[in-house]
């Protein structure tokens, strides 16, 4: 059963970071692109990070390039998401995504506030 499992949200004045992570189990993750995505209520949940297996190629939303960074450890079956230069904008619950034979994985998420 694939199960991953979001940590690291929390609240974050305007201008810093965060470092979210998400570990992934049941699955052969060293062989699987992985993305981030958040959601804000009453919106529909956007994409923000695409990495793949090996991590030699990452993609990002403009709302977010050059601010964000994903990166993985395969050996730790774990993808992350560096958040820089945070901005109340950027408030919303953070899920990480697995894609397995067409078939969707979402974790619970963790929300991440910016705020002052």
């Amino acid at each position: 059963q694939v199960q991953l499992v979001e940590s690291g949200g929390g609240l974050v004045q305007p201008g810093g970071s965060l470092r979210l992570s998400c570990a992934a189990s049941g699955v052969t993750f060293s062989s699987l692109g992985m993305r981030w995505y958040r959601q804000v209520v009453g919106k529909e949940r956007e994409w923000v990070a695409y990495i793949t297996s090996t991590g030699g190629t990452t993609t990002y939303a403009g709302s977010v390039k050059g601010r964000f960074t994903i990166s993985r450890d395969n050996a730790k079956n774990t993808v992350y998401l560096q958040m820089n230069s945070l901005t109340p904008e950027d408030t919303a619950v953070y899920y990480c995504n697995a894609n397995v034979y067409d078939m969707n994985y979402w974790g619970k998420g963790t929300l991440v506030t910016v705020s002052s």
